[in-house]
């Protein structure tokens, strides 16, 4: 496949989660959106680390993973506390973060 076209794919998907990023609300789409930006780099790392044929695009790969990963568990968690205080998940409902 040419290089160009899959670097395309990862830019497009990179685009898709900004837009998601910077236009909904809820906090469960938020988190998918920073998941499909994350994603979208891994893409492109494993891109050109096929491409110049070195292994350190996919050490970068499993590193982004493991943050992603911790990311995830992390905001759910925040999401599912700030639920059950406010049974919503529109984040402009959130506009205090006191203790």
């Amino acid at each position: 496949m040419n290089i160009l076209l899959l670097v395309f794919i990862s830019m497009s998907m990179f685009v898709l989660g900004i837009i998601g990023v910077l236009f909904k609300r809820n906090a469960l789409m938020l988190f998918l959106s920073v998941e499909l930006m994350l994603n979208a780099a891994n893409l492109l790392f494993v891109i050109f680390s096929h491409h110049w044929g070195n292994q350190i695009g996919l050490i970068w790969v499993f590193f982004v993973l493991v943050v992603a990963a911790a990311e995830a568990a992390v905001g759910f968690a925040i999401i599912i506390n700030l639920f059950r205080s406010k049974q919503v998940v529109d984040v402009d409902q959130y506009n205090t973060l006191k203790g």
